[in-house]
């Protein structure tokens, strides 16, 4: 009876134990953390998401996370732990951990315990064997060396190795104390810099003091130096040294001697220099630290570090002092202080920026107090010249995830050419760094253009927000523009739609729009109010597409589209036929032309880029236009010009000559079908000609041609004259006088580039029997004159010429020199009589073409020849 009793208290005892077991796995999630906090840092606990579960020779753990107050410091990957063949195995997926939530940890106070030390090997020995296996660790804000991770612990030391793309290495503890690291490899994101660690370092059996001895050795390799850097840091007991030279060189970039003595490092008349800038840097280093605790978190820091500059400009010398305070690896509290001056070439930077580095060092927060400022001044390219940038920074902290605060600048500068200018930035930012943060911001300036005898104006707004950069406004323009004879008002450059780049979407897109009121020709004649519309949209402001028109009153509009790749522009425009008719402002109103009817349309390609300059081909074609003139009327005008433009050199009539083509003119004489044909290059050169062919026009019931000119000249042109009737000219200029009748025919060789000669051995003669009559009051005037040539004027009075000939030569003064010879008889006296005269005339004949009449002066010369001795008069 007694032995049932007993086995009864025990199934009682195993049913309450297996009770509680049960109860507390179920529990797990409630306690655990409880329990787990006691070897947690204060003010952190630990959190499961999800329950415990048992798996083969283990548990598996999910949704793992370690909090500072409300802040993730650490958020575990599924875990899995196991037992072995004696041997503890943890592996997780990840681990990342957010060093933000250091700022939340509570300060501890020091005890009795903590004063007594720590020891290494105590520690050693109460690790049991353990694998530790992480898929990847992830510390905030140094994302991109997320590593692989494994940590191997027995009797012998411990074995750290970390696997990543940007960061990667080996590291040992050994049961002698001896910390090696065989190799540590750092790259950095978007950089082809390298620097690579190795060394050893015994570290003290208790761990609230410094190794007595180590030496660690390090090579960086940049593309700022041609050879890898050797960095060594070495100390004996309270001696140390760090420098820095390029391998294989006695040259220190770096010399800091340092000296221990209990709780305090102090670094003094350190040494360092970069002559590898554009031009040589140095400069010295001071630091006291002093009075950490004994974790190595914090400490008290003092710091003098000055930098010398010597540019075109003179020396310049900036220093930057840290005052005594605390650096903490959860509340630092340090007072800085950078001022000097910074001379980059005939640059010139100055720096008064007061402020103060609080939170973790891992993550700490700079901000500038009342004062900061930065400004610059000099010249920087030679035309153009800072007369001061101005950039205040009071108020302004940057942390980690960006910038926060007034963010504003004031440019006043001057370009030799082109002006002066004043351009002011101010927005306001709030964690903001590239696509990441919001920025808003306000620009706006001005400033003269001498060379155009204008002034200009602009104003905008827009916003960065994470990815997305957006401008909302802008409006730039002049008050006008005046360049040579053309006067531009108020051309303005506006946004039609706001520009929104997204560099994450990689989308781009923008309307703009530039009109101006009005341009206007010296000579009278004017654009209307024109517009040019154009729309982007693409991937980035180096890769998009544009479309668009340009239209002047009724002038267009001009369809245009294309690309842009960063390089190279890319465009067509399409000039849909419309009437002649909208060009009528262009012409001068002195002109007295009224264009009253044709058509016109056109086509091109283009191309614009740094090393090809413009390019460009396409063609216009003019049909049927028709316009009033002054004293006339053209009508039937046709006009197709092809073209290419490479290099500055104009191609015209790449495809085919360029062809005019003029039905009728007529203007003081009735003129048809005027032909010409251009083909070549301008401007010319002797292995690119310019060939002028077909030039000719019916006048005068004859023909003027030049059948062939060439640019640059080497032959000269010959302007031919066939069947001209010299009845029709003098009825058309009715000089009182004398007339003419018949036609003639000549050649009139034209030069271009003769020092001396316009026109040279030409000549002029009748095609055809010419009949001359004088005026009767022209006869008696010259008879009173000289009344023996009474006679002689009887038979010149009317005559039958059967030859004349005019041998014609024009300097390239306008001297018109002739000497004629005219061989007839006069019917009514003796037709069988012949008349000889030799007549030679001199004339400037651009006097001549102003005055389009030339009767008078024939009058007067004809009085002059009949005036003169009679060995000079015509014989009969």
């Amino acid at each position: 009876m007694a032995i049932g009793k007993h086995v009864k208290a025990v199934f009682a005892i195993a049913a309450v134990a297996a009770l509680s077991l049960c109860i507390a796995w179920q529990t797990i999630a409630l306690w655990l953390p409880t329990v787990a906090s006691y070897w947690l840092p204060s003010g952190t606990h630990i959190v499961f998401t999800q329950r415990p579960e048992f798996i083969k020779r283990g548990i598996s753990l999910h949704g793992v996370q370690v909090l500072a107050k409300s802040c993730f410091l650490a958020d575990v990957g599924p875990l899995t732990l196991t037992y072995e063949q004696s041997r503890w195995n943890l592996t997780g997926e990840s681990l990342d951990i957010d060093t933000h939530c250091l700022e939340n940890l509570t300060r501890q106070e020091k005890t009795q315990a903590d004063d007594a030390g720590v020891s290494l090997r105590d520690i050693q020995q109460a690790l049991p064997p353990f694998n530790l296996a992480l898929g990847r660790l992830s510390v905030t804000p140094w994302e991109p060396y997320s590593s692989k991770v494994t940590l191997n612990s027995d009797a012998r030391g411990q074995r750290l190795n970390i696997q990543g793309k940007l960061l990667s290495g080996t590291a040992t503890l050994d049961d002698q104390q001896t910390l090696t690291l065989e190799t540590l490899t750092m790259r950095f994101p978007d950089s082809p810099e390298v620097v690579a660690l190795n060394g050893a370092v015994q570290v003290p059996l208790n761990l609230d003091s410094i190794p007595e001895r180590g030496n660690i050795d390090a090579e960086v390799i940049s593309t700022a130096v041609d050879k890898p850097l050797a960095v060594r840091l070495t100390w004996q007991q309270q001696d140390g040294h760090l420098g820095v030279s390029p391998k294989g060189e006695d040259t220190q970039l770096l010399d800091v001697p340092w000296t221990l003595s209990g709780k305090t490092l102090i670094v003094q008349n350190g040494r360092w220099q970069w002559p590898y800038a554009g031009q040589d840097i140095s400069g010295g280093v001071n630091m006291t630290l002093k009075d950490w605790n004994s974790d190595y978190s914090e400490a008290n820091l003092e710091a003098r570090v000055n930098l010398v500059t010597q540019g075109k400009a003179g020396k310049g010398n900036v220093v930057l002092t840290l005052v005594p305070g605390i650096a903490s690896l959860k509340n630092s509290d340090l007072r800085f202080q950078l001022t000097g001056k910074i001379n980059e070439d005939a640059l010139s930077f100055y720096a008064t920026i007061p402020g103060s580095i609080t939170g973790t060092l891992l993550n700490p927060t700079l901000s500038l107090t009342s004062g900061a400022l930065l400004r610059a001044t000099g010249p920087v390219t030679p035309d153009i010249y800072l007369h001061e940038a101005r950039l205040p920074l009071a108020g302004i902290s940057l942390t980690d995830k960006g910038i926060n605060g007034r963010l504003q600048t004031i440019v006043n500068a001057s370009h030799r050419y082109w002006g002066k200018y004043r351009l002011h930035l101010d927005g306001r930012s709030q964690d903001f760094w590239f696509d990441r943060g919001h920025w808003e911001y306000n620009f706006w300036g001005g400033g003269d253009m001498p060379p155009l005898k204008a002034r200009w104006d602009m104003t905008g707004k827009g916003e960065w927000n994470d990815s997305q950069i957006r401008l909302q406004s802008l409006s730039t323009g002049f008050n006008r523009l005046i360049y040579g004879r053309v006067t531009v008002n108020k051309p303005r450059l506006t946004l039609s739609e706001p520009l929104v780049w997204d560099r994450a979407q990689n989308t781009y897109e923008a309307g703009w729009q530039l009109q101006t009121q009005k341009v206007s020709f010296d000579n009278g004649g004017y654009l209307p109010t024109s517009a040019l519309n154009i729309r982007f949209f693409g991937r980035n402001p180096a890769d998009f597409q544009w479309k668009g028109d340009l239209s002047a009153g009724k002038i267009g509009p001009v369809n245009l589209n294309g690309r842009w790749d960063g390089q190279l522009i890319r465009g067509e425009a399409w000039w849909p036929e419309q009437s002649l008719t909208v060009f009528q402002t262009l012409l001068p109103p002195d002109l007295g032309f009224k264009i009253r009817g044709g058509k016109l349309y056109a086509q091109a390609a283009f191309s614009i880029s740094e090393t090809n300059g413009i390019e460009a081909g396409g063609h216009w074609v003019v049909k049927d236009g028709g316009m009033w003139l002054k004293d006339g009327d053209l009508s039937g005008l046709d006009f197709v010009m092809s073209y290419r433009l490479k290099d500055h050199v104009w191609q015209l009539g790449a495809k085919a000559p360029v062809k005019l083509r003029i039905k009728h003119l007529n203007n003081l004489f009735d003129m048809q079908n005027i032909t010409a044909a251009l083909q070549g290059f301008y401007p010319h050169t002797e292995r690119n000609p310019l060939r002028l062919t077909n030039v000719g026009v019916d006048i005068l019931s004859g023909r003027i041609s030049i059948p062939s000119m060439n640019f640059p000249q080497k032959e000269p042109a010959v302007l031919t004259l066939k069947g001209v009737d010299l009845s029709e000219l003098f009825t058309i200029l009715k000089p009182k006088q004398f007339t003419m009748s018949g036609k003639v025919n000549g050649e009139l060789p034209l030069y271009l580039n003769h020092p001396e000669w316009l026109v040279r051995n030409g000549w002029i003669e009748n095609d055809r029997a010419l009949t001359l009559r004088l005026d009767r009051d022209l006869v008696n005037a010259i008879s009173e004159d000289n009344m023996a040539t009474g006679d002689i004027m009887d038979w010149l009075g009317y005559m039958e010429i059967s030859r004349s000939r005019a041998d014609v030569n024009l300097s390239n003064l306008g001297l018109l020199t002739m000497d004629a010879q005219i061989k007839g008889f006069n019917p009514t006296k003796n037709a069988e009589r012949l008349v000889v005269l030799n007549y030679h005339h001199e004339e400037d004949i651009f006097q001549l073409w102003r005055s389009l009449r030339f009767g008078d002066n024939l009058q007067d010369t004809l009085q002059q020849f009949f005036s003169l001795p009679k060995e000079q008069k015509p014989r009969e």
